[in-house]
């Protein structure tokens, strides 16, 4: 009997390399996929693919799987970076792994693969795919903490018939204990984060390379100005870090203390920076939030009802009402404020654990 091909990638991590090991026990045909989306600075002090490339070979031989590099440096720079350059010079703050997740890892990628005469793909995302009635339903991960379902909600119907998670059903704790009994050469290897292609490099010196910036005003809702700003783009909402007014005073907090200040709002059309004192500041809530860009995972927008939804990453689900606004573009109405809703950022859409799509945010609308 011939065995299913999975054609799985692997990054260099422990997490797909555990992966690989899972699917080889489960008794899949696996072939590694180590994906090379950056070479514009290779040789550059904060680039570790080629760490990464040797890491991927180094446990495909341990494991005893088969794998190839693939360059698609080419289709990121089309049709991710470009795009997260778009979003900055127009004052959004954008999230490039959503991005890559729906047109490299799940389509570049599957494309490659399905080349490669696979039955399935697999990645070492947390997540878990439930098919159900012939529909294909994407769920949160197992280990909640680790859950990366916010990130891959723009995948379809067909990407996720094809799609295995292997490690869905597993605890990050198990996964790294996996890898020490398997002595894998990166066992120990910590997570990567931050944007892939930035990786730990200064975020403002990258910019610099690609984009114009031109400084001006900080102020605050009043009107008044309190500093210079040096480019919008180099500043997200509700940032704190970083902004340059620590020796500002105004107000008091409620301990006494001289309240912080925090970016509430970036106005591209007069270059003005607005500024807030206090993390509770009404210029950092919203209640009703507008997204674009919708994406479902069912192929088709569920009737406007009570969801949850998150509108950061590492953010609890929130309880807000669905208002379809026609088009690919909803409302959202949460039962409590949230806090630096972002323009650019995803809001993600769940059911309980079912992840039911979600888009970009595109503005707050005044309560």
């Amino acid at each position: 009997m011939t065995k299913a091909r999975v054609v799985l990638g692997m990054s260099g991590g422990v997490d797909s390399s555990v992966a690989a090991w899972l699917l080889k026990q489960q008794g899949y045909e696996v072939i590694g996929l180590f994906m090379k989306n950056w070479e514009d600075d290779d040789d550059d002090e904060y680039c570790s693919t080629r760490q990464d490339w040797i890491d991927a070979a180094s446990v495909a031989d341990v494991v005893g799987v088969d794998i190839e590099a693939v360059n698609f440096a080419s289709e990121y720079k089309d049709r991710v970076f470009a795009e997260f350059l778009r979003e900055y010079e127009a004052g959004r703050t954008p999230n490039p792994d959503v991005l890559c997740n729906a047109e490299i890892k799940f389509k570049a990628f599957l494309d490659h693969a399905l080349q490669l005469g696979a039955d399935h793909i697999a990645t070492g995302h947390y997540a878990r795919v439930r098919e159900r009635d012939g529909q294909f339903e994407l769920l949160k991960a197992i280990d909640t903490s680790k859950d990366q379902s916010y990130f891959l909600h723009r995948l379809t119907q067909s990407q996720l018939s094809r799609t295995l998670f292997p490690l869905g059903e597993l605890h990050k704790s198990t996964i790294r204990s996996i890898a020490d009994e398997l002595r894998l050469p990166n066992a120990r290897k910590k997570d990567s984060t931050g944007i892939c292609f930035i990786g730990e490099r200064p975020f403002r010196a990258f910019l610099n390379r690609y984009l114009s910036f031109k400084p001006g005003p900080m102020k605050t809702p009043e009107g008044d100005i309190v500093g210079e700003h040096v480019g919008l783009s180099f500043y997200t909402l509700g940032q704190r870090k970083g902004i340059g007014l620590g020796g500002q005073r105004a107000h008091r907090d409620d301990d006494g203390k001289h309240a912080p200040w925090y970016v509430a709002r970036k106005d591209v059309a007069t270059n003005t920076l607005v500024v807030v004192q206090g993390h509770d500041h009404p210029w950092l809530l919203s209640c009703d939030v507008v997204a674009g860009q919708m994406s479902w995972v069912a192929g088709t927008p569920p009737e406007d009802m009570q969801l949850h939804a998150k509108t950061r990453y590492r953010q609890a689900d929130a309880s807000c009402a669905l208002r379809a606004n026609g088009g690919n573009q909803a409302r959202l109405q949460f039962e409590q404020a949230q806090w630096a809703v972002t323009p650019g950022q995803s809001a993600v859409l769940y059911q309980g654990d079912i992840c039911l799509g979600g888009g970009i945010i595109e503005h707050t609308l005044a309560s």
